[in-house]
């Protein structure tokens, strides 16, 4: 039987980033456990954007301290191979008037912020892409900090920096059973060990609420599938993300030249099934021929799929639980748990060690759903 101070589920982006965070700060004896390999969930399925143009206070301020570690991630982490951060900037463009409306606002909201997002005709939106089709948008946003990431060396240098810490990984070892008793954590049960722990943090991803059942929690987020296709590599003519949330795309160039782009299906049913489809390829391909043409005669590669851990306000739920000492959450993402995770390993450490976090996270406690308050959706969300 072996003992640890604190259980980490989940190798992605979250719970690497969060056992980096804990070994920093002189926490000692931290297993991660994950049922399959480093960056097999969520992470390495996602298309690895970040940007800091978002509808709520608190995702604009997660975003913003994400994307400024990303920055000296490679320093701060002593990562010898490259995390391929691209600060080329999101293009998000508006398609309706209500949009138009809303995008006014959110760049007010993150202008407040110190995020330097501009609005832009359609005019000027084309000078920063080209290919865009102006005549199917209204107007624009554009960041120039926001960017993209190569989500598996960027998940693999928090796991070299957290291993050099100290931290152990056990892979393709799963989580079973999550013994309670009195109100606290007493061990965690995996397929192969037996671990005695008083705690626990949930960075599982697309399973965050099957891990809470295990511990007689009841966690309000469900999984849904999203596909990605990639193109055949060609020279570089896109630097920006572009993004539409009415036409419901992201379009990315990634450094070695191919178009990464993506999609949700608001039809989809709410499962596990990372399958792939025709309908996402048939709807993808109208989409980007529609906005982006010239993309429309590229070739493409390959399309995969991945789990977004929906909450009901689209806003991550990071929090620790009033009924079950020793138990936290990291979940809730809705898609965009890579581009949060610096803060997430952060937050989380700062919960756990009953320190001051670095920003009023009361709006992000899993409290907001049971006590049934008023919270705002985030709509900036594809």
């Amino acid at each position: 039987m072996m003992k640890a101070n604190y259980v980490i589920i989940g190798a992605g982006i979250s719970g690497c980033s969060i056992a980096y965070e804990l070994a920093k700060k002189g926490i000692k004896d931290i297993i991660v456990f994950d049922k399959s390999y480093l960056t097999s969930g969520a992470t390495g399925r996602c298309g690895a954007g970040v940007r800091q143009q978002w509808g709520t206070k608190l995702n604009c301020e997660l975003a913003k301290a994400s994307i400024e570690f990303f920055e000296t991630a490679k320093e701060e982490l002593e990562y010898d191979g490259d995390i391929e951060f691209k600060q080329d900037g999101y293009l998000i463009v508006a398609c309706t008037e209500e949009e138009d409306k809303q995008f006014t606002k959110n760049v007010e909201l993150q202008n407040s912020l110190g995020i330097p997002s501009v609005k832009l005709t359609k005019e000027e939106a084309k000078k920063i892409v080209p290919h865009l089709d102006i005549n199917k948008i209204i107007s624009a946003t554009f960041c120039n900090t926001d960017g993209h990431l190569n989500p598996f060396t960027t998940t693999e240098a928090y796991y070299l920096a957290a291993k050099r810490l100290g931290v152990k990984f056990y892979f393709r070892e799963e989580v079973k059973e999550i013994i309670v008793d009195k109100g606290k954590i007493k061990r965690v049960i995996t397929n192969k060990s037996v671990v005695e722990t008083n705690n626990v943090i949930n960075a599982a991803g697309g399973y965050a609420r099957e891990i809470g059942l295990l511990a007689g929690i009841d966690i309000p987020v469900y999984s849904e599938k999203h596909e990605i296709l990639v193109t055949e590599p060609i020279e570089e003519m896109q630097g920006p993300m572009v993004m539409s949330f009415s036409k419901n795309i992201y379009c990315q160039q990634v450094p070695h030249g191919s178009f990464i782009m993506g999609r949700s299906d608001p039809y989809i049913e709410k499962n596990h099934s990372i399958t792939s489809s025709w309908q996402f390829l048939d709807e993808m391909a109208k989409t980007v021929c529609d906005l982006l043409p010239p993309i429309g005669e590229l070739r493409v590669v390959r399309q995969w799929a991945g789990l977004y851990n929906m909450s009901l306000d689209r806003q991550p739920i990071i929090s620790k639980l009033d009924e079950l000492e020793g138990f936290y959450l990291a979940c809730g993402f809705s898609g965009h748990g890579f581009m949060f995770g610096p803060m997430t390993g952060k937050l989380i450490s700062e919960i756990v060690l009953g320190e001051e976090p670095s920003f009023d996270i009361t709006e992000l406690s899993l409290n907001r759903f049971k006590e049934k308050r008023e919270f705002k959706i985030e709509k900036s969300v594809v």
